[in-house]
């Protein structure tokens, strides 16, 4: 079990947060439950843990889950794991990159569909968040930690300034909401912007049925590519101008619209149509 404080240790490791890794450990007490209750865990339940680094999330979890697996890549993480949980028989340690992961066999081999926890370093937090909707159908639930900013713009609603593709997108493939707020103050070293905790229950397929997802893609980011566009003038590089007033008549839509008053539901319909 490791001590309280990730401070303690890091000096007991002779360790420090590299920052070239995006390293932020939690020292919130708070916020450590927070995230904990915001997984949902039950013993019948399996975890996998992104970025584990000392191990303070991981040992919280695994007195709530039945069995967590514990993902880091930095092999002076990978080290202190083992010391000091390695001898804790519901925590699997595994060196491994959360974006490559195999999430659908951890899925095949527990028989039921896994919760991803995880402080997501905050330049790859977007890419990893993609992986982690890419693999939707073998998981049950996300929750992560990102910089506020992100989470804002995630479950931000049609008109506002904030909503965007990736709203859309996340939106599409769960229901997000954020689930606790993170001043500095609550990791070491403190990062220079706030965090949030951001809970996805994911779905299997995409929230609202639509015909084909990589169009459906497609013509999110169009409409969101230049947000002074009009719809009718956004959608012009990925089809045809018939083609797009088709669709609008069919759906009934004024193409003078733009891309974030447009909700999940029309977009779906809208890549259908097209």
């Amino acid at each position: 079990m490791p001590a309280a404080d990730p401070r303690e240790v890091l000096r007991k490791h002779g360790l420090w947060a590299k920052k070239s890794w995006g390293q932020n450990f939690l020292v919130d007490r708070r916020a450590l439950e927070e995230i904990v209750r915001a997984s949902g865990a039950t013993a019948e339940d399996v975890v996998i843990e992104i970025g584990a680094g000392l191990g303070t999330v991981t040992a919280a979890l695994a007195e709530r889950a039945g069995r967590v697996i514990a993902i880091e890549r930095d092999r002076d993480m990978v080290a202190v794991l083992r010391e000091e949980l390695g001898g804790d028989p519901r925590v699997e340690i595994a060196e491994a990159n959360a974006l490559t992961f195999d999430y659908a066999a951890v899925t095949a081999g527990a028989g039921k569909k896994p919760i991803v926890v995880g402080n997501l370093p905050y330049q790859i937090a977007s890419p990893l968040l993609f992986r982690l909707l890419d693999a939707r159908a073998s998981l049950a639930r996300a929750v992560v930690m990102v910089q506020k900013e992100m989470a804002d713009r995630i479950v931000a609603a049609p008109g506002s300034k904030t909503y965007g593709a990736l709203s859309v997108m996340v939106q599409m493939a769960g229901a997000p909401r954020i689930a606790w707020k993170l001043a500095p103050g609550a990791f070491h070293p403190p990062p220079k912007v706030a965090s949030a905790v951001l809970a996805i229950d994911l779905c299997a397929g995409t929230r609202v049925p639509v015909a084909d997802e990589p169009r459906f893609s497609a013509v999110v980011h169009a409409a969101f590519g230049q947000r002074r566009k009009t719809l009718r003038n956004a959608l012009r590089s990925i089809a045809a101008p018939e083609a797009i007033e088709q669709a609008f008549a069919t759906l009934g839509l004024d193409g003078d619209r733009r891309g974030e008053t447009l909700s999940v539901e029309e977009f779906a319909r809208l890549a259908d149509a097209l």
